[in-house]
């Protein structure tokens, strides 16, 4: 009986193929995990590749302020050349110049203290427009983005007269107001749709264990919102920091920043190419150390809501 059975499984069989084994080690591999690494590769070698040309231009500056002028001006560059110091020894006022601590100290005090500020006044204004919503609450955001669609040259004068008119040239406080406006309707944008997040479970919570607005917003909204507030003042922060114009024109030796002290080194005579780059390099210290700092609450933040 057994032996008939075994003819018959045999016999049905097709010709030319062997019984099928079951899937063991010995069966073929699938062909999906294999495509979808093969994919992954690919979009990894992509992603290299971008960030490598987003690097490249930094890593170039970097290189460059370590060579001698003479080496930096060379057409074309000259990798191989011996490096040096002397680019940020002048930067430093080594050489006889003007010192940049004062320029340094200016941006840090404008760029933090408006930043400051501008958390200040988003997180309850983002408040009443996500959380505890005001009547037409999306036209009062496409207001505030509107104003960011004013040219700032167009503002320029008015500005400057009235900073002359009220003794407020050439002080870094004139800064702090006008960053804080400039940053205060993105600020805004940013935080309405970071608190919208919030549970409102938890705020009424709090409201019933007897909670007033600014213990609600300090203990409850802020700490849960916190990767959107550190994205947001990280970008009021680089804002601030790289801003050239109004500094340039409302600005000259008291509140000089650090944009403005950079524009010094480009001369019509002579070679200033590795003292720019090295004057670069210190001025992105402070924004890029910010970001590494700040790297996970800002990809957080960047991405809180996109993902349900």
């Amino acid at each position: 009986m057994s032996a008939a059975t075994s003819t018959g499984r045999s016999a049905a069989a097709p010709a030319g193929t062997s019984a099928a084994k079951p899937a063991g080690r010995g069966a073929a591999p699938d062909t999906a995990p294999k495509s979808v690494r093969r994919r992954n590769a690919s979009l990894g070698l992509v992603a290299w590749f971008v960030g490598v040309v987003f690097v490249l231009p930094v890593l170039w500056m970097v290189l460059t302020s370590l060579h001698s002028e003479t080496d930096a001006a060379k057409n074309p560059p000259a990798l191989a050349a011996p490096l040096t110091l002397d680019g940020y020894r002048e930067f430093f006022g080594a050489g006889g110049g003007p010192s940049p601590w004062f320029s340094l100290a200016n941006s840090l005090t404008a760029s933090v203290v408006s930043t400051l500020l501008v958390l200040l006044l988003a997180l309850p204004a983002a408040y009443a427009l996500s959380i505890r919503p005001v009547r037409k609450w999306t036209d009062v955001l496409f207001f505030f983005l509107s104003t960011k669609m004013l040219p700032v040259v167009a503002g320029l004068l008015p500005i400057y007269l009235f900073a002359k008119n009220t003794g407020l040239l050439d002080n870094v406080w004139l800064l702090v107001i006008l960053y804080t406006s400039m940053n205060l309707p993105i600020a805004v944008w940013m935080m309405q749709s970071f608190l919208a997040e919030v549970p409102p479970a938890l705020i009424e919570a709090a409201q019933i264990d007897g909670a007033r607005l600014p213990a609600i917003l300090t203990r409850v909204v802020a700490p849960i919102a916190m990767p959107g507030i550190a994205a947001t003042s990280l970008i009021c922060f680089i804002f601030s920091w790289n801003e050239m114009l109004f500094a340039r024109v409302l600005t000259g030796v008291v509140a000089q920043t650090a944009p403005v002290f950079l524009t010094g080194f480009i001369t019509s005579q002579g070679l200033f190419l590795a003292k720019v780059c090295a004057a670069s390099v210190v001025i992105s210290l402070p924004v890029l150390a910010a970001g590494f700092a700040a790297q996970d609450k800002l990809v957080q933040g960047l991405s809180l809501g996109a993902v349900k």
